[in-house]
């Protein structure tokens, strides 16, 4: 393929202006935080078997069409891979895609230093777009956002041409994407929304309002690991795969103009034609297909309950996505699915919040606000049962030694910029 007259080709790709940041890009970004060892560090030292992954992904997306290439500074080596291969391997011209990637500096001179290493990891001189990366809490929103604070360097480095357009990646609950968004700091907003997550739908209609980029996290692992379907829902989407139908899902919303695929780990390229043409909105098959799943929440007398009223519950459990995981294993066979997601709850972290329901845990929810009809403390307890696993002793030291590491790594970053 020759990648230095890209305009050759003619994929079945579709692209779509990004807001206001008016540039056209194609429908499916690739993806890079799952390269091979990727999390290994040091992060600039890239082994063989993941420079040659790297390469012969991103040369399959351009011959796909796919012009948007997404990584972060927390995606590991994955930056210096991207640099490498873009730059080194295949020599592309710096104009023949567009490139996107992360960071959450805490302070303005942390961002200045961290975007800095970040252009000479990726090989460029500026970046068309810079996502402050994992807007989760109120609180991280106004530490973020304050003045003075990195998105406020973020501007300013803007103004300086190294980074086109700002925007905000976020796994947060609804009403801090709203009020992130209502700031009208940022240029586009990357989220999670699928079929099986539809919570966000308010944001993208908010960002549409505004003529933000609209990006979406994820929707082939976080959207129901849909590389792996259970047979149930394959036949419920026939006769097109469940990542296709996802995607045309998504896509239907006009407001949406990208989701990103972990290609070929978490999708593979052969699911991308039967993506387009994607119509929105919803062409008469697909709304048959909706239907049809539609129609599956009937098999379970309580799936109506989606327990949004019960955010930020004192007993600390996250109840409207332990609820959603029972429905999804219920009433679509998405056990795995479950298995997966449901044992990722950081009991302290901020990016899947959530404890598990310990007796103490359970005695503390608050039953106000839930209807008098709805068993809510046996669907929490069933639900436990059947998707929770303990975790090994040999997981558990794992993680042990990676906090102690992850300490020592902060402690050294802190001494670096003291000094």
């Amino acid at each position: 393929m020759d990648y230095k007259n890209l305009s050759l080709y003619r994929p079945k790709m579709e692209y779509r202006r990004f807001g206001k940041t008016n540039k056209m890009v194609s429908v499916i970004t690739l993806g890079g935080m799952r390269f091979k060892h990727t999390g290994v560090e040091p992060r600039e030292h890239i082994p063989q078997d993941t420079l040659d992954q790297c390469r012969e992904t991103v040369e399959k997306a351009l011959a796909q069409g796919i012009n948007l290439i997404e990584t972060a500074h927390g995606y590991g080596k994955s930056e210096h891979a991207y640099g490498r291969v873009l730059n080194d391997e295949l020599k592309l011209k710096r104009d023949a895609y567009f490139l996107m990637t992360k960071g959450n500096p805490k302070t303005a001179e942390e961002t200045r230093t961290m975007v800095s290493n970040q252009l000479i990891a990726l090989k460029t001189d500026y970046f068309d777009f810079y996502a402050w990366h994992g807007i989760n809490t109120m609180g991280i929103q106004e530490s973020a956002c304050a003045k003075g604070g990195p998105v406020e360097e973020l501007l300013k480095m803007k103004e300086e041409g190294i980074i086109k357009h700002i925007g905000f990646s976020t796994h947060a609950p609804l009403d801090v994407i709203l009020k992130t968004i209502e700031t009208d700091l940022f240029d586009f907003v990357n989220l999670h929304y699928y079929y099986f997550f539809q919570r966000n739908k308010a944001a993208i209609d908010l960002a549409e309002t505004k003529d933000m980029g609209v990006f979406i996290i994820s929707p082939n692992d976080k959207g129901g690991q849909l590389l792996n379907p259970p047979s149930k829902l394959v036949k419920l989407t026939d006769p097109l795969h469940p990542i296709q139908w996802n995607a045309r899902f998504c896509l239907s919303h006009p407001g949406i103009h990208t989701l990103t695929f972990g290609l070929p780990v978490t999708a593979k390229f052969e699911h991308l034609n039967g993506i387009f043409p994607a119509p929105a909105p919803f062409s008469p098959e697909d709304a048959r297909i909706k239907q049809v799943l539609d129609a599956q929440k009937l098999l379970d007398p309580y799936s109506g309950f989606d327990g949004y009223v019960m955010e930020k519950d004192p007993s600390g459990l996250n109840i409207p996505e332990i609820l959603r995981f029972r429905l999804l294993w219920k009433c679509y066979d998405m056990k795995d699915f479950g298995l997966y997601r449901y044992n990722m709850f950081q009991e302290k972290g901020h990016w899947f919040p959530g404890n598990f329901p310990t007796m103490q845990n359970l005695k503390k929810i608050d039953l106000s606000r839930c209807p008098a009809d709805v068993p809510l403390i046996n669907l929490i307890k069933e639900t436990h049962e059947e998707l929770y696993r303990a975790k090994t002793k040999k997981q558990n030291l794992k993680h042990v030694f990676l906090k102690i590491y992850n300490f020592t790594k902060k402690r050294k970053w802190i001494y670096r910029l003291e000094n």
